[in-house]
């Protein structure tokens, strides 16, 4: 399953090029971030990380100022906060 997961992400960058994707609202995008999950930690993490990734990879979301650290964070529609070094660039 480990192999067919990891070329099934590999057809998608060869197929779909980077300027046709949807932009990741994380640092890391969740191709990428579910490939490297997945070569060192194994299936079973991949599949949850990518889980995690559809169910709050959603337009609906705020990011704000932390006034006790000074640091951006993000608030998504499930109410789940993401730490700045997670968000992706363009949001910052």
């Amino acid at each position: 399953m480990k192999f067919i997961l990891l070329n099934i992400i590999r057809l998608y960058w060869f197929l779909i090029p980077e300027t046709k994707r949807r932009k990741c609202i994380f640092d890391k995008s969740c191709s990428n971030k579910v490939y490297d999950e997945i070569k060192l930690n194994g299936f079973k993490s991949g599949l949850k990380i990518l889980n995690f990734r559809v169910k709050n990879c959603q337009p609906e979301f705020d990011v704000f100022t932390d006034f006790k650290t000074g640091r951006k964070k993000m608030i998504l529609k499930t109410g789940i906060i993401i730490d700045e070094n997670q968000i992706s660039e363009r949001l910052k």
